[in-house]
């Protein structure tokens, strides 16, 4: 088979691997319909050290069942399903409390002999506890929507619920990216009433306008704190979504005291601030990496419904084999985010 690997800063190819076979009993294989590039997965194309051997890349797909282990009883050959950005076994003690992301016995994508997402097919980890059989056609237009599911709409959900976003509550989603966007989604979704926006991208904003954003901040750093306080007079609840200091800082200075934090970037820094001068403000800072498989199962029956339609981020479509370009795309700021199909 096609698939899409990393070997080293700026450097993804599209090359032959070996077609992934049932392992274990609780494998499944899928032929992958659709998926997509992550904006986490350009954080390693900016910074990975060049390697002889590469690395399985993509997390977000979608696709049918093609083969099961002895083990595997709640799904079958022809199965249209959905992938959360991990594997679980969907029995531990962390997955019973909805932590599907600590998962004892689960996994990443395109490590330890697993097989990435952007490929055309993945052997996929306790198939069972994994994967979310969907009640579509394989060429249904609510696919993009769908493979949201797998990660952006449901990371953005998890920022919206460890902030505790309720009805009538202000928000700000610092980040215009596709998971920001669909922060503000989630936001919406949950009942807030104001939404601000921070970002300066105004395709994206506009977007996310359409969303349910109230109000968008294009200013920076202190500036754009300034800004979000006059808007706002200073927020409770704040759902940051791009990893950066400066995004943390923003949140820092925006949030009211004793209001929540939600950090829904994956963090490109090792220390914060968290002094003497954040203690005593009485600030919850929560959120991290999202236990996808846990939030799909209420998410699915808005996106069928379309109530939610989440797939919009995708702004441009590439085939397997332009992969590198997608990448290329996405670091240059000239797409949101790139769907790809086989």
């Amino acid at each position: 088979m096609r698939a899409a690997v990393m070997y080293g800063a700026d450097d993804v190819r599209v090359e032959d691997r070996p077609d992934p076979k049932i392992v274990h009993p609780t494998d499944a294989v899928v032929r992958v319909v659709a998926s997509c590039v992550c904006g986490s997965d350009l954080w390693p194309y900016a910074s990975m050290p060049a390697t002889g051997t590469g690395r399985p890349m993509g997390h977000e797909f979608l696709g049918i069942v093609e083969d099961t282990g002895a083990d595997v009883t709640g799904l079958k050959t022809g199965d249209l399903v959905v992938a959360p950005f991990t594997y679980s076994d969907n029995t531990c003690d962390y997955c019973i409390k909805g932590l599907h992301i600590s998962c004892r016995n689960g996994g990443r994508y395109g490590f330890d002999g697993v097989d990435g997402g952007q490929g055309e097919a993945v052997r996929v980890p306790y198939a069972d506890g994994t994967l979310v059989k969907l009640p579509v056609a394989a060429d249904s237009a609510l696919l993009p929507s769908l493979l949201a599911l797998s990660d952006v709409m449901t990371t953005g959900h998890h920022g919206a619920v460890t902030a505790g976003v309720g009805r009538g509550d202000a928000v700000l989603v610092v980040g215009d990216g596709a998971v920001g966007l669909c922060a503000v989604i989630a936001a919406k979704r949950l009942g807030a009433e104001r939404i601000v926006l921070a970002g300066r991208h105004e395709a994206r904003t506009g977007l996310g306008r359409e969303f349910g954003a109230t109000d968008v901040v294009a200013e920076r750093g202190e500036e754009g704190i300034t800004r979000i306080r006059e808007l706002t007079g200073g927020v409770d609840k704040v759902i940051e979504a791009v990893g950066t200091r400066q995004a943390l800082d923003t949140a820092l200075g925006s949030v009211l005291d004793g209001g929540t934090i939600s950090r829904l970037g994956v963090p490109q820094y090792e220390q914060g601030p968290i002094g003497p001068a954040e203690f005593m403000r009485n600030i919850t800072l929560t959120g991290g990496a999202s236990p996808a498989r846990a939030y799909i199962p209420e998410l699915l029956p808005d996106v069928l419904d379309s109530t939610i339609t989440p797939g919009r981020v995708f702004d441009q479509e590439f085939t397997l084999g332009r992969t590198p370009d997608a990448y290329r795309a996405m670091a240059d700021r000239q797409v949101l985010k790139a769907l790809i199909r086989p």
